[in-house]
């Protein structure tokens, strides 16, 4: 970075309008300035170069988040790694390397170093790392204010959007389950983990090439999707989309009827001629959220024949998340122009990504020579409806494809777009041995139809009569951790087991690991009938009574149940609050086994309800603890003496 480049001196919210005016000018005069170095010819050419960052979740011995990336990026030392949003995050960012020769396998050695590295620094704190488009054992608990890393950035932006949004995030995603929940910050955005690469292009090619990305957005999404499970919830085969686009969504919901983009998106139309039109719609469409002082003038910069950074451009840009976003950089003294491709999740494997990588770069460099008119052959809505439609779907996605085309995702890769990446490919002049290995593990991956996404919801589900939904997470986890470190790619996998996730002392300290979620209810007016019927249909013996905000105003069991209808009570006419016991004790997903057990000891309960914030969650029973108890004790009954 040149010394004469403007710096931040600091990232804040506005506290006035003046400020606000001052940031947006610098701003304006940022964007001219890009368009006078397009016009003169100010950026790097020639050349062609690829790039990537890989984002990780970091995990303890009981397979969940674990917030330490700050103790492990003091042990690491290494510029490779930095900080993401959650404290229980780290990303890696690869060098460039050329997109010719062995510059792909390259970056896959280089991830594979970088992997290995973590994995070795962490196990010094008893934690790894791995590579998930969504962490299934995350729960919000770990998602907290606490758990965002202390930067002022992500503080500010956090800031600024919950008072935009009255303090209430509310998320809503339906998939084969439904996920409904509240939070109050922007920190669900730390769910998700990327592996996002970049190209190198020309500014007078970025038009055309960028369109081809988000004609390819789509079947790189049917392909890529691992992140089908989310707070115990089966979802969308890649809800990272979805989640992220609700994290930071700035709007609300009293302006219906006018069309307002949120700040994630695919976008609105196609380009049709320079980056800067992507610029001008944000700038237009986006208020600005934070700003900055600058010490350094853009334009004389430009004008004294330096290479200027654009910050406040840029930062802007770091405040809207298009799918495909355009990345201005500066290296070795040169200005250039990037797309970055923020469509693949992390995982399954090192290798997996870096052929996703490397089908992306073949067709990106060949349709491109092709001159492929995307405008002309596809309306940009339905290049739209295509992506979501993958990240619902994945590889069972159906997409209008060019000239109107109905085409099913998987043979639309494997006939058509394969031979095409092969070509960009080879037009690129990479190792042939690299082309046939990358190409042929997405071949592989469509023959066998097991995508990442496939392989964790064909193991949860195989795991769904075995264990409760906190266990099967737990196995998920293990098994990943365990196949990443094999280097196979995913459609070599075998599904996930109960054993890999060690039933030991750490998945059975919580209330939360076998609590059942799937709750029968009342409410205090119903007729004691009903609770009969519940408990006659579902074979549970405690029915929990709540109101129409789910908070919890009582208990009935079967014994009392039991008693009133043997003293003849009627129970057509009887409401529930004349049998309910209201001196409930609860306990919380986070109580200790120990504690609840203590607790059904002392008060001589079968049933424990569990609540969040004051809503009834979940319920635990002394069923549920002998189930528990069995499997400790064969755990211990099979370890070896000694």
């Amino acid at each position: 970075m040149s010394s004469t480049t403007r710096e931040h001196k600091t990232v804040a919210k506005f506290d006035d309008g003046q400020a606000r005016r001052e940031f947006m000018a610098g701003i304006l005069t940022d964007l001219d300035v890009l368009e006078r170095m397009i016009a003169e010819n100010r950026f790097e050419t020639g050349v062609r170069r690829i790039g990537a960052e890989q984002e990780m979740f970091l995990i303890d011995k009981s397979w969940h988040a674990a917030p330490a990336s700050l103790k492990l990026l003091e042990k690491l030392k290494d510029p490779h790694f930095t900080t993401e949003l959650g404290l229980f995050q780290l990303e890696a960012n690869c060098d460039p390397q050329d997109f010719s020769g062995d510059g792909i396998s390259k970056m896959e050695k280089q991830l594979d170093a970088l992997m290995e590295k973590v994995r070795t620094t962490a196990a010094e704190i008893d934690l790894d790392a791995v590579l998930m488009g969504i962490l299934p054992t995350l729960r919000k608990q770990d998602l907290g204010l606490d758990s965002m890393v202390p930067s002022e950035r992500y503080q500010t932006l956090s800031k600024v959007i919950a008072e935009i949004r009255g303090g209430k995030f509310d998320f809503s995603i339906k998939g084969l389950d439904e996920l409904i929940i509240t939070h109050d910050s922007v920190m669900l955005e730390a769910c998700n983990s990327s592996f996002q690469v970049h190209l190198q292009v020309e500014p007078k090619e970025f038009a055309r090439l960028y369109n081809v990305a988000q004609l390819l957005a789509a079947p790189m999404m049917a392909i890529s999707a691992n992140s089908p499970i989310a707070f115990g919830k089966r979802l969308w085969a890649e809800t990272r989309i979805a989640l992220f686009r609700q994290a930071v969504d700035d709007r609300t919901q009293r302006t219906h009827m006018r069309e307002r983009e949120a700040r994630v998106s695919f976008g609105t139309r196609w380009l049709k001629g320079s980056v800067t039109e992507i610029y001008r719609e944000d700038i237009a469409r986006f208020r600005t959220l934070v700003g900055t002082a600058f010490d350094e003038d853009p334009k004389a910069m430009f004008e004294r024949g330096e290479v200027p950074n654009l910050k406040a451009l840029r930062l802007h840009n770091g405040t809207i998340y298009r799918w495909n976003r355009p990345c201005y950089g500066v290296a070795n003294g040169k200005a250039h122009l990037r797309i970055e491709n923020r469509v693949m999740p992390a995982g399954p494997s090192v290798v997996d990504e870096v052929a996703n990588a490397a089908l992306w770069f073949g067709l990106m460099a060949e349709l491109g020579e092709r001159g492929l008119d995307a405008p002309s052959r596809m309306e940009f809505d339905q290049a739209g409806a295509n992506f979501y439609a993958a990240a619902r779907e994945g590889l069972g996605a159906h997409f209008i494809w060019l000239d109107g085309r109905d085409v099913a995702a998987a043979p639309l890769v494997l006939d058509e777009l394969l031979p095409i990446a092969e070509s960009g490919l080879k037009r690129q002049k990479v190792d042939e041995g690299d082309i046939k290995r990358y190409l042929g593990v997405i071949d592989a991956r469509l023959r066998s139809s097991r995508t990442g996404a496939r392989w964790l919801l064909s193991s949860w589900n195989s795991l769904k009569d075995k264990a409760t939904p906190g266990e099967r997470a737990n196995a998920i986890v293990a098994a990943t951790s365990q196949r990443q470190r094999t280097g196979r790619p995913v459609h070599e996998w075998e599904r996930a087991r109960l054993d890999e996730a060690d039933a030991s002392r750490h998945n059975y300290l919580r209330v939360e690991q076998y609590m059942t979620t799937d709750l029968f209810t009342v409410h205090a007016e119903d007729p004691v009938q009903m609770v009969a019927i519940l408990m006659d249909w579902e074979r549970i013996r405690h029915v929990p009574v709540e109101d129409k905000d789910h908070g919890l105003v009582g208990l009935v069991s079967y014994r009392s149940v039991m008693r009133f209808m043997i003293n003849g009570g009627n129970l057509k006419t009887t409401p529930v609050s004349a049998l309910m016991r209201t001196d409930v004790q609860t306990v919380t997903p986070d109580t200790p086994t120990t504690q609840a057990i203590e607790l059904m000891q002392r008060y001589r309960y079968g049933c424990l309800p569990v609540l969040q914030e004051g809503k009834l969650v979940g319920v635990i029973t002394e069923q549920d603890f002998i189930s528990v108890a069995s499997k400790l004790l064969v755990k211990t009954l099979e370890a070896p003496e000694g």
